[in-house]
């Protein structure tokens, strides 16, 4: 059965902006698969930022890992392309037609995103996305949650259409925090200090992924 990390665009800005590509390098070729992004998250993580002075370093080391093949455009058929991108937009129109304030529907998902969700759904085998935004991972995970932040955040009673959780509620997803985890238990950092994992762990949640200081304490138990 093949295997998949499928990518959004935050956990490989995240491991290029902390100097961890060559840490994703390994974790490729230790992977019995593939390390997949869509055309819009090349575009997120390429093409738009080389044509940035500040961003095109890492743009240039991501496009790098790209030639490599380190990681992989989806290999798809003509009919999966026109599926991905049914499938995207209908996504897209779900996502941002489940949560209202005052009867107005709140945007959550963009193009990159839902782009990487339906290509979860497209590919066949054992597959994983790898997704550092809260949004997207709220809304697959606890849904109800993300309703309550979004309240929070709005200072204004949200209302849900329920119905839309399903669409959401079957996509596995990790972060560029387990990955390095990982990264650390297989001897891939090769920074011999106790204190590393924790280092890893606060540069990532720094630079974007969202993880609370609570579930950082609970991955250094598992180590």
């Amino acid at each position: 059965m093949k295997k998949y990390l499928i990518f959004d665009s935050g956990p490989l800005i995240n491991f290029a902006m902390n100097g961890l590509l060559p840490v994703l390098e390994k974790l490729k070729k230790d992977f019995d698969g593939d390390f997949l992004i869509t055309k819009e998250v090349k575009s997120e993580i390429i093409d738009y930022p080389s044509t940035i002075k500040k961003y095109e370093l890492e743009s240039l080391q991501l496009e790098n890992l790209l030639k490599k093949e380190i990681i992989k455009l989806g290999d798809l058929t003509e009919k999966q392309i026109n599926e991905l991108r049914i499938k995207r937009e209908n996504l897209m129109n779900i996502a941002n037609n489940t949560f209202f304030s005052n009867n107005k529907s709140i945007h959550l998902l963009d193009k990159g995103e839902c782009a990487a969700l339906a290509l979860y759904q497209i590919l066949e085998g054992e597959k994983l996305l790898v997704i550092d935004e809260r949004t997207t991972r709220m809304l697959c995970e606890n849904p109800e949650n993300l309703k309550k932040l979004l309240e929070k955040k709005l200072h204004s009673k949200i209302s849900a259409n329920k119905k839309n959780y399903n669409f959401f509620k079957d996509f596995k997803i990790i972060r560029s925090t387990e990955l390095a985890f990982i990264a650390n238990k297989k001897g891939f950092i090769e920074i011999e200090d106790s204190r590393i994992l924790d280092a890893l762990l606060y540069a990532l949640k720094i630079r974007g992924c969202s993880i609370s200081e609570e579930e950082i304490e609970e991955i250094k138990k598992l180590n």
